[in-house]
């Protein structure tokens, strides 16, 4: 089974995340493979925006769990995950987040990185990356706080509070909301963006995400990730996650 299913439309492309049987968990090689086709469509003349997905009712429910378990700090600061996510966010033309389901940890990392998310009803936001003994570590706290704000930043990035698609909407981390899924709305939405002027659009990206990115302190998040990869209290996070009970975090 392919984990990234790609549709060609007339001046823009659909890519869906497809592994529907860990909630299309962002791990490595499903990161890398996105970077890759967005790297390929910026450079496709005939493809003007871009739809995100994801299959089996979720768009992803967070990294994968199974990669970050043995990960120590030297690991994580040599990590491909960080040029992958680094190809995503500097994609540069219209890039659309259809999210219904689960949209957590990684999932909303990079669903943050699109330049719109759709919500559907079913959709679930949240950074639960503490109650691994973690924090996001692909900017997601940073540009979350940008949103909507500390104190409800707060609640979701300490507390690892996870909102329905009503919530975000209010709050302003979603630009659409809609009854049923997402994938109409987001769908009509591209289409609009692929019959307006490209270079227009991709500049007024570039415009609004390097005046997004360039106020927030992306590499001190990273940093601080990184350190706590070497923490007992991860390995004590992952282990009560496997076994479903409540963590015993010691502070080390």
């Amino acid at each position: 089974m392919d984990a990234l299913i790609i549709g060609r439309h007339a001046g823009w492309a659909a890519l869906t995340l497809n592994r529907p049987e860990a909630r299309n968990a962002l791990n490595t090689a499903l990161l890398g493979r996105l970077a890759d086709e967005l790297d390929g469509l910026a450079a496709d003349d005939s493809c003007r925006a871009v739809l995100l997905a994801g299959s089996g009712g979720h768009f992803a429910a967070g990294a994968d769990i199974g990669e970050i378990e043995n990960k120590g700090s030297a690991e994580g600061a040599a990590d491909p995950r960080k040029g992958h996510w680094a190809r995503i966010r500097a994609f540069p033309k219209p890039l659309i987040a259809a999210v219904d389901g689960f949209c957590l940890g990684g999932g909303l990392e990079l669903a943050l990185m699109a330049d719109g998310i759709v919500a559907g009803e079913t959709a679930r936001f949240g950074l639960p990356e503490t109650s691994l003994g973690l924090i996001p570590g692909a900017g997601g706290g940073q540009r979350l706080l940008a949103l909507v704000g500390r104190a409800r930043a707060s609640r979701m990035v300490l507390g690892g509070e996870i909102i329905d698609a009503a919530t975000a909407e209010a709050w302003g981390l979603v630009a659409w909301r809609v009854e049923g899924p997402a994938l109409a709305k987001a769908t009509d939405l591209v289409a609009s963006l692929a019959a307006r002027a490209p270079l227009a659009l991709q500049a007024a990206k570039r415009a609004l995400v390097m005046g997004e990115d360039g106020a927030l302190a992306l590499a001190e998040e990273r940093q601080l990730f990184e350190t706590l990869l070497d923490s007992a209290d991860k390995r004590e996070g992952i282990a009560a996650f496997r076994e479903k009970r409540k963590p015993d975090f010691k502070g080390k």
